[in-house]
C-alpha cells in the first residue's frame, strides 16, 4: 500500500516537472500545467492513475488553501478596499448568477441547477489572475486592486456557497429546519472559535514558541488546521470551512506570519495534487467529441462574465478603461469552482454530462486567460479613445460619478511654474507633503473617484481624471508647469502620460516611477527626464539598514549613499540613453562624480547672517552655490555680497563627500 502510494506520487511529480518546464517556456501559468498533467496521466488519458488515488491529497490541498487564505486575511487591508470588496464582490456574484440563471433556464435546466451553475461560473481564478498581474507589475494599478478586491470576496464567498449548496438540492428539503440547523451549528462554531482565539490557540503557540523548535511549531500549525477542519466536518459542515475559520483565528494573533511561512510549502504541494485530480476527472474523449460546442460555451461564458465584471466596476464609479480591464481579468472560471462542483455532483445538482462540460469549459477559460489579459490593453485603449469625443463619452470614459469638465473649466488653471502629481498613492502623498512644506504650488490628478472625494474634503488641490488624456493634463496646466511627477504603477499608462506631456510642454521636467529597470529605456525614449526604479531604491534602503546594523556612523552612511546614488544613477542613465540620439549636455551626466543638492540654512547655523563672500564656499568647503531660494523667490547666480538668512535654500554643486560634509554646517551641527 505504502509503495503504491509513493509510486503514484512519484509518477505525478515526474510528469508535472516535464509539463511545467514546457509550459514555463511559453509563460503559461503553473495551474494549467497541473491540469494538463492530470488529463495526461488520468483514467481518460494514458490511464496511469485514477482520480480516487489522489483524492486524499486533493482534500488536503483545499484545506490548506482555505487555511492560508484565512491566515493571510488582514481585516485592515480589506477595509481599505471595502467598496470594491463588499459591494463590488457581492454585485458581481449576484449579477453573474442572475445572467447564468437566465441563459441556463432558457436551455432547459432546472432552477436549482441553473442557480448552482451561476455560483460556479461567478467565481474566478485568483491564482491565474494574480500571476498574470504580478508578471506585468500591475497588482497595484487601479484595475489590479479592483480585480484583487473582487477576487478576495469570491474566495470568502466560497464558505456561504458551500453552506447554501445542500439547500438547493431537492424539492423535499425542509428549508426551515435546515436553516435552523445551520444557525445552531454556526452559533456553536462561533462560540468555540471565540474561546479558541482568546485562550486555547495563544496558549498552545506560546508553549510551543518557548521551545524554539521550528519543527514543533510546524506540527502545531498543521494540527490546529486539521483539527478545526475535522471539527466542522464532524457536525455536518465542510472541512474547508473549518480550515478557513482556523486561519481567521490565527490571523489576529502575533503568530500569523510564522504560521503562514510554515504552511505555504505544504499548501503549494497539496494544491498541485488538487489541480492534478481535477484534470484526471476530465474525459478527454468527451472534450474532443464536443469540442465545437464547448468552445462556443467557453466564449459565451467569457462574454457573460466580462459583461458582469464591466457593469459592476462601472457601477462602482471607475473609468471605462479600468472597467474593461477588470471585466476581462475576471472572465474565467476559478479553482474554487472545482471545489464547489464536487458538491454539486454529490447532491445531484449536476449530471455527469453537465459536470464534464463544466470541467472542459472551465479549463478552456483558464487556459486562455493569460493571453486574454495580455491582449486586452490595446482594444481597451482604442475603445476609450473612440468614445471620448463627446461630453457623454467623456462621462463614460471617466466614470459614473465623475464630474464632467465644463467649458469654462477647460482653461488652464491660474498657476505658473507649478508641480503636477499624477496618482495619489504612497508616492503621491509623500511628494505632496514635501511640496507643501517647501511652499511649492502643486496640483494632483487621480483616477480614483473615492480618493478624490476624500482628499477634497481634507482641502487637497486634487482633481479627478485619467492623466493619459490630453484634456486632463491641459486642465492641470501642464503647459505652464515646471515638473510632472508620475507615481502610478502601470507602465503603459506612464508611457502615455510622458509622451502626451512632452508634446504639450517640451520643457517640462518629468520624473517617473518604474517598478523595474526594464521599463527605463522606453520611458527615456519617450522623454522622461528622471526615472526612479523601485528595485534600485529598495537596494539602497537595504544597504542603509545593513550599515546601521553594523553601527556605521550616520555621517559615513550618508557619504556612501550619496556616492552609490551618484554612480548608480549615472550608470542607469547611460543604460537609458544608449539608444537615444539626444546629444544634449547634462551636468550630472557630463561631470562624473559631481552631484547637486539643496540645503537649507538652519536657525542655529553659523552661516545665518553672513555673506557669500565671507563664507567662500568654493575655497572652504569645495562646493559652488548655483542659486538660492528665499520663500517663493529664486535668486539666480547670487553676488558675493548676498546675505544668507535662516530658511534660505541653497542649491549647491559639488562632490558627494563635500556636500555631505557641508550639510552639518547648514544644520548648525559642527565642531
Amino acid at each position: 500500500m505504502v509503495s503504491s502510494l509513493l509510486a503514484n506520487v512519484d509518477v505525478l511529480l515526474g510528469f508535472a516537472i516535464l509539463i511545467l518546464t514546457i509550459f514555463y517556456r511559453f509563460q503559461v501559468p503553473p495551474v494549467l500545467g497541473f491540469l494538463v498533467t492530470g488529463i495526461l496521466i488520468g483514467p481518460y488519458g494514458l490511464g496511469i492513475l485514477n482520480g480516487g488515488q489522489n483524492e486524499l491529497n486533493a482534500d488536503l490541498g483545499v484545506v490548506f488553501l482555505l487555511f492560508t487564505i484565512g491566515v493571510d486575511l488582514s481585516l485592515k487591508e480589506l477595509w481599505k478596499m471595502k467598496k470594491a470588496l463588499f459591494m463590488g464582490g457581492t454585485l458581481q456574484i449576484l449579477l453573474t448568477t442572475f445572467l447564468t440563471l437566465i441563459v441556463c433556464s432558457s436551455l432547459g435546466f432546472s432552477s436549482a441547477t441553473s442557480v448552482f451553475l451561476g455560483f460556479l461560473i461567478s467565481l474566478s481564478s485568483t491564482a491565474i489572475v494574480l500571476k498574470v498581474l504580478q508578471d506585468r507589475n500591475e497588482v497595484y494599478t487601479q484595475h489590479g486592486k479592483t480585480s484583487l478586491a473582487i477576487l478576495i470576496f469570491q474566495d470568502l464567498a466560497i464558505v456561504p456557497l458551500i453552506l447554501i449548496t445542500p439547500l438547493l438540492a431537492g424539492d423535499s428539503l425542509n428549508f426551515e429546519g435546515s436553516f435552523s440547523t445551520v444557525f445552531v451549528k454556526g452559533s456553536l462554531i462561533i462560540l468555540v472559535f471565540i474561546l479558541s482565539a482568546k485562550f486555547l490557540i495563544p496558549w498552545i503557540f506560546y508553549q510551543v514558541g518557548r521551545t524554539g523548535n521550528k519543527e514543533l511549531f510546524l506540527v502545531s500549525v498543521v494540527f490546529i488546521c486539521l483539527s478545526t477542519a475535522l471539527f466542522t466536518s464532524s457536525i455536518g459542515l465542510s472541512l474547508a470551512l473549518g480550515a478557513f475559520l482556523a486561519g481567521i483565528v490565527i490571523s489576529g494573533s502575533q503568530y500569523s506570519q510564522q504560521a503562514m511561512g510554515n504552511i505555504v510549502p505544504l499548501r503549494d504541494m497539496f494544491m498541485s495534487f488538487f489541480f492534478v485530480s481535477v484534470g484526471m476527472l476530465l474525459n478527454i474523449n468527451y472534450l474532443l467529441d464536443h469540442l465545437p460546442i464547448l468552445i462556443l460555451a467557453s466564449i459565451a461564458l467569457i462574454f457573460v462574465k466580462s459583461i458582469a465584471g464591466v457593469a459592476i466596476t462601472f457601477i462602482l464609479g471607475y473609468p471605462l478603461r479600468t472597467t474593461i480591464l477588470t471585466g476581462l481579468a475576471l472572465s474565467q472560471v476559478g479553482e474554487f469552482s472545482f471545489v464547489l462542483s464536487r458538491l454539486g455532483v454529490e447532491y445531484s445538482l449536476l449530471t455527469e454530462d453537465i459536470y464534464q462540460a463544466f470541467l472542459a469549459v472551465s479549463i478552456i477559460t483558464m487556459g486562455v486567460t493569460p493571453f486574454l489579459i495580455n491582449a486586452s490593453y490595446k482594444p481597451a485603449d482604442f475603445l476609450v479613445t473612440k468614445i471620448s469625443g463627446t461630453t457623454y463619452g467623456m462621462k463614460l470614459v471617466h466614470g459614473l460619478y465623475s464630474e464632467p469638465i465644463k467649458e469654462e473649466e477647460q482653461a488652464e488653471p491660474e498657476m505658473k511654474d507649478h508641480l503636477i502629481i499624477v496618482g495619489f498613492g504612497f508616492s503621491g502623498r509623500t511628494v505632496s507633503k514635501a511640496a507643501k512644506t517647501a511652499g511649492i504650488p502643486y496640483i494632483i490628478v487621480d483616477a480614483n473617484p473615492e480618493i478624490v472625494r476624500q482628499e477634497k474634503q481634507k482641502g487637497e488641490n486634487i482633481h479627478y481624471g485619467d492623466a493619459t488624456f490630453k484634456i486632463v493634463l491641459e486642465h492641470a496646466g501642464v503647459k505652464d508647469a515646471r515638473v510632472l511627477i508620475i507615481g502610478i504603477s502601470e507602465a503603459a499608462a506612464t508611457g502615455k502620460i510622458v509622451e502626451t506631456a512632452k508634446q504639450l510642454n517640451p520643457n517640462i521636467c518629468i520624473i517617473a516611477k518604474v517598478r523595474d529597470l526594464q521599463e527605463m529605456k522606453r520611458l527615456n525614449s519617450l522623454g522622461a527626464d528622471e526615472i526612479i526604479p523601485e528595485e534600485y531604491e529598495t537596494s539602497v534602503e537595504i544597504f542603509v539598514r545593513l550599515l546601521e546594523e553594523y553601527l556605521v556612523p550616520r555621517e559615513d552612511i550618508e557619504k556612501l549613499v550619496n556616492d552609490v546614488r551618484a554612480n548608480g544613477y549615472r550608470m542607469l542613465r547611460k543604460l537609458s540613453v544608449n539608444t537615444s540620439t539626444d546629444s544634449g549636455f547634462s551636468i550630472k551626466d557630463g561631470l562624473p562624480g559631481v552631484d547637486i543638492q539643496v540645503l537649507k540654512v538652519g536657525r542655529g547655523s553659523t552661516f545665518d547672517g553672513k555673506t557669500l563672500a565671507d563664507l567662500d564656499f568654493r575655497k572652504t568647503h569645495g562646493v559652488t552655490v548655483l542659486s538660492i531660494r528665499r520663500g517663493s523667490d529664486l535668486i539666480y547666480t547670487p553676488e558675493g555680497n548676498f546675505l544668507l538668512q535662516a530658511k534660505d535654500a541653497c542649491i549647491l554643486l559639488g562632490k558627494p563627500d563635500d556636500l555631505c560634509n557641508i550639510r552639518r554646517f547648514f544644520e548648525g551641527v559642527h565642531g
